[in-house]
């Protein structure tokens, strides 16, 4: 867990409990880069929340600042990827929240995550709309993704990010 006492802000696992808090941060978040409205919408993105929280083979850490959930990021292997390898499927910061830090710590306490089971490389796939996320995505150190270039038509870049190595000791 991370912490930073001067802000009370605290990362920590998401509880089962936590599902709809969860899913209505995700959509306020994702809102905001598709101004036509949120593709599926209409699904129980409540109960589609408690199955990450709740699914073994991945993890969801949530941001929680002054008793009130602020970040939460949702990461595991994909679907074909060896062992070293780490999917994040979804990153949000609450937009009440944006540019306080939230994010930065948040994508910190993944990335310690995932030096700690042994994962060097991490991927993502962006919006292409959304130049926000990918803003802060350079900034924490993401490329594209040689692997998987951007296909015509595709509304998504794809990024890669080499998990760095802990401190000796780690």
């Amino acid at each position: 867990m991370i912490s930073e006492p001067a802000s009370t802000l605290e990362i920590r696992t998401a509880l089962p409990a936590e599902a709809g808090a969860v899913a209505a941060l995700h959509l306020r978040a994702r809102s905001t880069y598709y101004p036509d409205g949120v593709p599926q919408a209409q699904l129980d993105w409540t109960e589609a929340w408690r199955g990450s929280i709740e699914r073994p083979d991945g993890r969801v850490l949530c941001a929680v600042r002054e008793g009130r959930l602020a970040g939460v990021a949702s990461f595991r292997t994909p679907d074909g990827a060896g062992p070293d390898t780490v999917k994040l499927f979804q990153f949000h910061v609450d937009p009440d929240r944006w540019r306080g830090g939230i994010g930065t710590a948040l994508h910190a306490a993944c990335a310690a995550e995932w030096r700690a089971a042994g994962r060097r490389t991490a991927v993502l796939d962006v919006h292409v709309d959304n130049l926000r996320a990918q803003a802060f995505y350079a900034r924490q150190g993401w490329v594209p993704d040689p692997e998987n270039p951007p296909a015509p038509g595709d509304h998504h870049l794809f990024l890669r990010y080499a998990v760095p190595p802990g401190a000796p000791g780690e």
